[in-house]
């Protein structure tokens, strides 16, 4: 597992660069063919390929048996040459590297179950479809479809991004997100000659900022952060144009419309300004709900069986699982490796909960 992780970790993959991500998905495409799977590749222009990879699985039981969908993604968030100051090794029970949390360590994890339930049943004991897409990192806008229409054909969803901290707990609940752009218009005017005739749109964003603050409510799950401003042309001219990017988090699903309303009303405090804004929630949360309960069921009365109490924990940060549990799939999250410093420099895995993560895997694939 250690060699499959490095080679996927050294093979760089930013969202942002086709031929990249295409590399990758080129390289994993024949390891999934070699284990009996049969791949598509779901073309982009705008993003990488995704890949997806059926198993029909040969065991007896009912005929009519869905497959298990394993989901997770294969772009990263680090640009091409990371690897120079940062490069994938291996210290003590820590494989280091861009991307060996979030999440290459999953897609081996799915690889090496995939190859030992073969190799335990003779065949795989019931249909999986495996997507791996090439734009989760910034938003999913190419796979998105596509992986709701595979959800609807599964039995329930188990996703390989990265177990909640060092105590290696899945994801049973994560926050729906959202992002907006708010955008003002204003009047420019030479700030030392006419500063009387200018209506700065710096100024108003900033008036803008502070009733977005005033949207926050951290005792209900919701945040929202202004997270990136810019405007104006020189310091001496009076802003015509200035913007901001938003951030959105919500707890649950009903907080969404009440949320995008109270932004898209948003009026300026000057009269001669104008707001344009546009965005909205990109991620539905995914709750913990009957089927989702269900499934951490199963995957503790799994860990159970070598002496491991496996915990669950609800997460701020989004994945595509929030796509597929908002459709009413149980879905179950954080299935894949354990470690620290997704998207930093100090990211790593843990070498020595591999095995049981491949188990845990297998065992849900086997009873789901």
């Amino acid at each position: 597992m250690i060699e499959t992780i490095r080679e996927l970790v050294e093979i760089e993959s930013p969202s942002d660069n086709k031929p990249a991500v295409d590399r990758i998905a080129a390289f994993l495409g024949p390891k999934f063919k070699s284990l009996g799977g049969r791949t598509q590749s779901h073309r982009s222009n705008n993003f990488g390929d995704s890949l997806q990879v059926d198993f029909a699985g040969t065991q007896p039981g009912p005929s009519n048996r869905k497959p298990v969908l394993l989901l997770g993604h294969y772009d990263t968030v680090y640009p091409l040459g990371t690897l120079a100051g940062m490069p994938c090794k291996l210290e003590n029970d820590h494989l280091r590297g861009p991307g060996v949390l979030d999440m290459k360590s999953g897609i081996a994890l799915m690889l090496h179950a995939i190859e030992a339930l073969r190799e335990w049943h003779g065949e795989l004991p019931r249909p999986v479809t495996v997507f791996l897409v090439s734009d989760e990192e910034v938003g999913s806008h190419s796979s998105r479809r596509i992986t709701e229409a595979l959800a609807a054909q599964s039995a329930g969803v188990l996703v390989l991004e990265p177990a909640a901290g060092l105590r290696g707990a899945v994801k049973t609940a994560r926050k729906g997100v959202g992002e907006y752009t708010l955008r003002v218009k204003g009047v420019a005017a030479h700030a030392g000659l006419d500063p009387g005739k200018g209506h700065s749109a710096i100024v108003e964003l900033a008036r803008q900022i502070g009733a977005l603050a005033k949207l926050n409510n951290l005792k209900q799950g919701l945040s929202v952060n202004p997270g990136v401003s810019q405007g104006g042309t020189r310091t001496n001219v009076i802003a015509a144009e200035a913007s901001v990017q938003i951030d959105v988090r919500i707890k649950s699903a009903k907080q969404a419309a009440g949320l995008d309303r109270k932004i898209c009303s948003l009026k300026p405090f000057d009269k001669h300004c104008k707001l344009d804004i546009s965005g909205g929630i990109n991620r539905l949360p995914m709750e913990r709900t009957v089927g989702v309960a269900a499934l951490f069921k199963t995957a503790r009365e799994i860990a159970t069986q070598v002496a491991w109490r496996l915990e669950e924990a609800a997460v701020g940060g989004g994945s595509d699982g929030n796509f597929t549990a908002g459709m009413g799939i149980p879905t179950l999250d954080g299935m894949g490796g354990v470690g620290e410093g997704a998207h930093a420099p100090h990211e790593f895995i843990v070498v020595s909960e591999l095995p049981r993560r491949a188990l845990l895997l297998a065992g849900m694939i086997e009873k789901c």
